[in-house]
């Protein structure tokens, strides 16, 4: 019996075809012409040599690296525990039955429509000018400075960075809450079950998913910072507030260590993969233990 011959249905291959050649474009050959250049000596013009592993070396020796990197994670791991904690008490508020819901999921959601830098140039104002101002008028002497030139200055993009990523992390957290079953809440209180015990022994277990989602995406997010501290620091005072990210663009591109910034990159990179795919691990098994 002759088989008659499967078809294959091109559209969809067609479709993501475009996308996939201006990713390689775009995207992949930059990256492995960036990993190339982390093993040479190229200053980001003319010529260059191979250096072997001399990049790297270097970066173990280099106290602004260091100082990047410790800051770098110290904000990731602030941010991370803040955003996630804030964003699913206040997704477990917006799901409850109050008054004027759907007015407060668009208050919270507002600031994510607002570009970053947009948003780190208003507060820049609001931390440098208003803040003072209204500190002047109430006699609150240690504000009357911007806490953006101080010692502190991290806080306040802290601050900022808080402030617009909660609106992602609460949608996140908003859809796995509205897919829990409201039949299970209702047994768990026949059981006596106290607001605690629910959240902790039924909602929590049921949402796990979601919060390894957005555990995830927060810690890449914000182990590679670099918008809001460009429009409101620059980096400093000094080099206090300068990440990973914007020592790799500051050095890399207007510092002339395209290949040492190159190798830092590769570096960071690798710290993210592993820690994503470390979380995701840790997680998975957690998601289980709960099930």
């Amino acid at each position: 019996m002759n088989k008659k011959a499967k078809r294959v249905n091109l559209a969809p291959y067609l479709m993501v075809l475009p996308l996939a050649i201006l990713f390689f474009i775009f995207h992949t050959i930059p990256f492995l012409k960036g990993v190339f250049y982390s093993f040479t000596d190229w200053p980001g013009y003319g010529s260059w040599h191979f250096v072997g592993l001399r990049n790297y070396l270097y970066m173990f020796t280099n106290n602004q690296i260091s100082q990047s990197y410790w800051f770098t994670f110290k904000f990731a791991f602030f941010a991370t525990v803040l955003v996630n904690a804030i964003s699913l008490a206040l997704a477990v508020g917006l799901n409850s039955n109050i008054k004027y819901k759907k007015f407060l999921r668009a208050v919270y959601f507002l600031p994510y429509m607002l570009g970053t830098l947009i948003v780190g140039f208003i507060f820049n104002y609001v931390f440098g000018t208003m803040v003072p101002t209204f500190a002047k008028g109430l006699g609150w002497s240690s504000l009357t400075t911007s806490i953006l030139g101080t010692d502190h200055a991290w806080i306040g993009i802290l601050i900022v960075t808080l402030w617009q990523g909660l609106a992602f992390n609460i949608l996140i957290y908003l859809s796995g809450l509205q897919s829990i079953d409201e039949e299970i809440y209702e047994a768990a209180i026949i059981d006596g079950a106290s607001p605690w015990t629910k959240f902790w022994k039924v909602t929590f277990p049921l949402i796990a998913p979601f919060f390894t989602i957005n555990l995830v995406l927060s810690v890449k997010g914000y182990l590679m910072v670099f918008d809001q501290i460009m429009a409101m620091t620059g980096g400093g005072p000094g080099n206090s507030t300068t990440s990973i990210s914007v020592l790799i663009y500051s050095q890399g591109f207007n510092g002339s260590q395209f290949a040492i910034q190159s190798a830092n990159a590769v570096v960071l990179f690798i710290i993210i993969a592993g820690i994503s795919l470390l979380q995701l691990h840790i997680l998975s098994k957690r998601e289980e233990r709960l099930r």
